[in-house]
């Protein structure tokens, strides 16, 4: 096997990880078992990760991945550093279990107001050109 075939395989395992990990602070968010500032950490960044709306928009050049290559991976570190062991493993075999990828609409909804906040913003403070 070559080193790209090897590489890519393990950039492909590394995502199904990522995907099943969001997927698990999906459902431990929702769990009453979850220290609250666990709950908080984790619906934050599956709503972000689930979310059909970046923060940063991915066809602004190496920004726009930014947020998938490093902020999503570190906000799944650490709500999972958050959960006790046990209910992670536990959120974790669920989460395989499930096969479909669930949608935030808070999280879209969230990501939706910070731009239209920015645009509103960017606009009552932008200066006036008169013709």
């Amino acid at each position: 096997m070559s080193d790209g075939t090897h590489m890519l395989n393990r950039l492909k395992s590394w995502a199904k990880t990522l995907k099943r990990d969001i997927v698990a602070l999906w459902l431990a968010a929702r769990d009453p078992r979850v220290p609250w500032h666990a709950k908080l950490v984790a619906a934050a960044v599956a709503g972000y990760a689930l979310s059909p709306l970046d923060l940063i928009p991915d066809v602004i050049p190496v920004l726009g991945y930014l947020d998938d290559l490093v902020i999503v991976p570190l906000g799944i570190a650490l709500a999972v550093r958050l959960i006790p062991p046990a209910l992670m493993a536990s959120f974790r075999d669920a989460a395989r279990a499930r096969e479909g990828r669930p949608k935030s609409l808070a999280g879209a909804a969230a990501i939706a107001a910070i731009w239209v906040g920015l645009v509103i913003t960017l606009w009552a403070f932008w200066p006036y050109r008169a013709g």
